[in-house]
């Protein structure tokens, strides 16, 4: 059995030939419904619990200058206000943990036979952060005397004792973290030797990150220093397979177990073609242009979806895929190309596969590369790859008019929903700890026990872009992320129109969130505008959004500036 055919097999679409797609038929009833920059940094961190608007803007302009700022790399008096008032951000985590705390106990006092719950990977980096603040605070304590002070009747009351030497050895990465940011790398050479001492690859999920986050300090500090790097081992891969694995797309049996074991890529791709089913599935001819195709799964439950609507008499009478890819990858994307041919003569579907080759990037495509028919309504589908070019952004604004100039009826874009793309060290830091720390997390809960080496591959794999975000910068820094909300800012100048998921949308995508064991961990919800977030205990990690490029000329957009 072929890789595609195991993913398919496991698909909770039920992807086989003859049936049709019943997760997409069914339409059930729904209702109406004052910092001191001696105590690292950290100090003035856990002031906000929200990102204010400001910080939002000045994100949006970050994408226009490729995250650049790496005048901010030297240590100067401008730096450490910069690097001092950054850390807020780990302070909003703290607060989040004093809430979670307060939660519990009130659960516990509930009854007496109440079991403690373990802390999460992320929660115990939101522990070591509060314990963190709360010693750097004390005189005459430095990093490794801080390890030695007893934790409070409280949190020792509420940690196992495994838990509390997660927490000393997270405290031990926060200290590395603040010394590496003020170029302090001697005492931050010491601290990690003591973290990699004791952190393993091989341990729990907490070890793991730390292990991982050590190794990317640890790089940052060679290359601080004029090192000669050698680079990263072959297991990490290239930057296109790590996106490859981090989503669940990829071909190898890894990525496969992924897909099947870990809720985020089947409720992505789900919703995204209940999107494009509920928005242009009345069409006669569909074209979909797929800009970062990996597998071709999603377009066999899109055929699943509209050969349903066939049966009821109406809907697509053909579908056309063009696959965007690199001319270095030309054999995948013809395997992949016959499996979806096969698959749609398997079902009798009307079904053509055409490929756009670039030579390097995306950002030589050229709209007269496509043959888009008079009678076709276009779909463009971005699967976690405009953010390959937030580094060039040049490159980024060239693609989007390309896009805009083949008049597409719809635009799915998924994108992971985080901010790693702050010009600021500590504060790419924070965010990456903490969002790969939840990532690690599900995995740790969701994976099997005889998965163990899948889950390693897997981990390795992230920690390519991990070590990207913190041990890089400038154009080496190409392991780039924003959030939504700078999306949409982006988006205005395009005068893209968001279009956001019906309650139908969110229900089924409820639905195969439920189809997994582990799935009161994952949740799916609309942000304060129309897009869908999808997170793990608490933490988002990926977002999908809908959009459609609005016709009035006199339309109100951002003044998105490029610099």
């Amino acid at each position: 059995m072929s890789s595609i055919d195991l993913l398919e097999a496991n698909h909770p679409a039920a992807l086989q030939p003859g049936k049709g797609l019943q997760l997409f038929n069914h339409r059930p009833e729904l209702p109406s419904s004052k910092p001191n920059n001696n105590t690292m940094a950290f100090n003035d961190y856990f002031v906000t619990t929200s990102q204010p608007m400001h910080e939002v803007k000045r994100l949006e302009n970050v994408i226009t200058r490729g995250g650049g700022g790496d005048k901010h790399n030297n240590i100067s008096g401008t730096t450490t206000t910069t690097i001092s008032s950054s850390l807020e951000l780990l302070r909003s985590y703290g607060k989040g943990f004093r809430k979670l705390d307060a939660v519990q106990s009130r659960d516990e006092t509930t009854t007496a036979t109440t079991k403690k719950r373990k802390l999460s990977t992320e929660e115990v980096m939101r522990v070591a952060g509060e314990r963190y603040i709360q010693l750097s605070d004390r005189p005459r304590c430095d990093d490794f005397t801080m390890l030695m002070h007893p934790f409070g009747y409280a949190l020792s009351s509420t940690l196992s004792e495994g838990e509390m030497m997660d927490v000393e050895l997270a405290h031990l990465l926060f200290a590395a973290a603040e010394k590496v940011g003020y170029h302090h790398y001697d005492r931050a050479s010491r601290l990690l030797t003591r973290c990699e001492w004791i952190a393993s690859d091989r341990s729990n999920a907490v070890q793991r990150v730390v292990h991982c986050f050590a190794e990317a300090l640890r790089e940052r500090i060679d290359r601080g220093l004029g090192r000669l790097f050698l680079g990263i081992p072959e297991v990490y891969g290239s930057s296109a397979s790590a996106s490859s694995i981090s989503n669940g797309f990829g071909m190898n049996l890894s990525s496969i177990c992924l897909h099947q074991q870990v809720p985020f890529s089947q409720v992505l791709q789900l919703t995204a073609v209940q999107a494009i089913v509920e928005n242009v599935g009345s069409a006669r001819k569909l074209h979909c242009i797929d800009l970062e195709i990996r597998s071709g799964v999603i377009w066999t439950a899109l055929m699943q979806a509209l050969s349903a609507n066939q049966a009821d008499g109406g809907g697509v009478e053909h579908l056309r895929v063009t696959a965007v890819v690199r001319i270095s990858e030309r054999f995948e994307v013809d395997d992949t190309g016959k499996r979806l041919e096969s698959f749609a003569r398997s079902i009798n579907f009307p079904f053509s596969f055409h490929v756009v080759y670039v030579a390097e990037s995306l950002s030589d495509l050229r709209e007269d590369a496509f043959r888009i028919g008079f009678d076709e309504s276009v779909v463009v589908f971005c699967s976690f790859v405009l953010r390959t070019l937030l580094a060039r952004p040049h490159r980024l604004e060239n693609l989007m008019r390309v896009i805009k100039n083949l008049h597409p009826t719809l635009m799915v874009v998924s994108e992971a929903e985080a901010n790693h793309n702050s010009p600021v060290f500590v504060t790419r830091f924070i965010e990456a700890l903490f969002y790969y720390s939840a990532y690690f997390d599900s995995l740790d809960t969701c994976m099997a026990d005889d998965a163990e080496q899948h889950r390693t591959m897997i981990e390795a794999t992230l920690s390519y872009g991990l070590r990207n975000i913190v041990a890089m910068e400038g154009n080496e820094r190409t392991a780039r992320n924003v959030k939504l909300e700078v999306w949409r800012a982006f988006f205005s100048r395009f005068r893209m129109v968001e279009l956001g998921f019906s309650e139908s949308s969110m229900y089924q995508a409820g639905l195969v969130i439920k189809q997994f064991p582990q799935w009161k961990w994952c949740s799916v919800e609309k942000d304060d505008n129309k897009g869908l977030v999808v997170g793990w205990k608490g933490t988002p990690l990926f977002s999908l959004s809908v959009w459609k490029f609005s016709r009035d000329r006199l339309g109100r957009f951002f003044n998105y500036r490029f610099g």
